[in-house]
């Protein structure tokens, strides 16, 4: 194992990158209903080892993709999602790790979800997909890792419902899990959480186009969906980003319109947001995926009891990040979470950043949560290093 040294958020781009495709016969779902076949966009940096054993798993948030880092042409001009820490010399050093992410079950990037088809009728699911749980993406996860023939995994890592997957892969598969790094993440959703979740859901349920889930061969609730965007986009901020970032400056105005155009920047700004998220996202999945989030309870999962004794059946290491100004999953939820692992006599490490710029914070370059991401990193693989 190569000495550690503190990585910059600058590294070396991970260059050109494919994404890949992984097909599985059938997945049975936690809901006993077999689904299949299911299709996994994945995509992979760096070399698997001999050992087969120096992975990284990368968890994406609620609408986020498999596309972590790198471009998948020369002529893109916008890299993957986590390309600030995903590459050769960055925090996630591809160099040392074999790194793949992959896209959830259910959702509209490449892999299978409600806008597949639906091979008993021909047609896009729609509301006929099955219900899911993140153990279901988790599953399907598994799948993958045992295609690639993949027998441990370093670290799982993740950020705010990724976070939450990687809490999940460490309760369902202990015995491949080494550590665990959930980023902004809880072990199940407060009531504000639901409750804007529940808001944004409506927004596209009453869009007239959404047509009960049927609208594939026809107008779509775009409308609805970016007003969903719009709401999400509101929790993932923080009142002093708002503050720094807009205010109560007008948009290309020296007075107020006086009449329902966006009249503030920070109107436009959410407009802006939620018109580009209509572009890329399905409004079924935006359903699906939120409703498997809201779902999930640690504690609860298959009768696990209490969150301390679901955590007294996984082994992994855990370092568990938050943000000071994360109000969607506040810093109270990460040390309950913390506490739960110490009562269960797991090896913890925890840090609360300093950060203004809300629950997104773990998606901007950080220099910080690089370095620590690759100090964690680099202290686990030396453990299980040759000696």
């Amino acid at each position: 194992m190569s000495e550690y040294i503190e990585h910059d958020v600058q590294g070396v781009s991970a260059g050109i990158v494919e994404k890949q495709y992984f097909e599985a016969e059938e997945l049975v779902l936690d809901n006993g209903q077999a689904l299949g076949p299911v299709i996994i966009a994945y995509e992979t940096h760096g070399r698997l080892n001999a050992d087969r054993d120096n992975v990284i798993w990368i968890c994406h948030a609620l609408t986020g993709d498999s596309h972590v880092a790198g471009y998948y042409s020369e002529e893109d001009e916008k890299p993957g999602w986590w390309d600030f820490m995903v590459g050769p010399g960055k925090g996630i050093d591809t160099d040392r790790y074999f790194v793949v992410c992959s896209n959830v079950l259910g959702s509209c990037q490449g892999s299978t979800g409600p806008g597949s088809i639906n091979p008993e009728t021909g047609n896009p699911y729609g509301l006929n997909f099955p219900v899911l749980t993140l153990g279901d993406m988790v599953k399907a996860q598994k799948a993958l890792l045992d295609h690639l023939g993949i027998r441990k995994i370093t670290a799982v890592v993740g950020g705010s419902v990724g976070g939450m997957q990687v809490l999940e892969w460490c309760l369902r598969y202990p015995e491949f899990v080494r550590a665990a790094i959930p980023i902004a993440a809880t072990t199940r959703h407060s009531a504000l959480a639901i409750a804007f979740n529940e808001v944004a859901r409506q927004a596209i349920m009453a869009d007239p186009n959404w047509n009960h889930g049927d609208y594939y061969f026809g107008n779509k609730p775009d409308l609805g969906l970016a007003v969903a965007r719009m709401i999400g986009h509101i929790t993932y901020l923080s009142d002093e980003s708002m503050r720094l970032k807009f205010g109560r400056r007008l948009q290309d105005k020296f007075d107020f319109s006086y009449n329902f155009e966006a009249d503030f920047q920070v109107e436009s700004y959410l407009r802006y947001q939620g018109k580009k998220f209509v572009e890329r996202f399905d409004a079924n999945s935006f359903l699906y995926i939120t409703k498997a989030a809201d779902y999930y309870d640690l504690g609860q999962e298959h009768g696990r009891g209490s969150v301390v004794d679901a955590f007294a059946k996984t082994r992994a290491r855990y370092l568990v990040i938050s943000f000071t100004s994360d109000w969607l999953y506040p810093t109270y939820q990460s040390r309950e979470m913390v506490k739960a692992m110490k009562k269960s006599g797991l090896e913890v490490s925890f840090c609360e950043i300093e950060a203004s710029w809300g629950h997104d914070a773990f998606l901007l370059p950080s220099t910080t949560l690089s370095n620590m991401i690759n100090g964690f990193l680099y202290n686990v693989s030396s453990q299980y290093a040759p000696q």
